[in-house]
């Protein structure tokens, strides 16, 4: 089973804490930048499926609501 996006998250987080220390041998740093870089890759993977989903309820003429998709990019500052 697939970790949730929140766990993803977290444990990218504690490996960047790893790496930033400094202390760790050669071999287990770059297993753990692998596993970052694969977490990462994960975790855009999923925010771009999320912002796909994105919708914005918006009332119409006739008082009724109608979905409308977002682009993406417009969510981008």
């Amino acid at each position: 089973m697939e970790k949730s996006f929140e766990k993803s998250l977290v444990e990218l987080e504690e490996i960047v804490v790893k790496l930033e220390g400094g202390d760790l041998a050669l071999e287990e740093s770059l297993e753990l930048f692998e596993t970052g870089i694969s977490l990462s890759r994960s975790c855009r993977e999923r925010l771009t499926n999320a912002e796909r989903r994105i919708e914005i309820l918006m009332k119409d003429p006739d008082g009724g609501f109608t979905a409308e998709e977002i682009d993406p990019d417009s969510l981008r500052d």
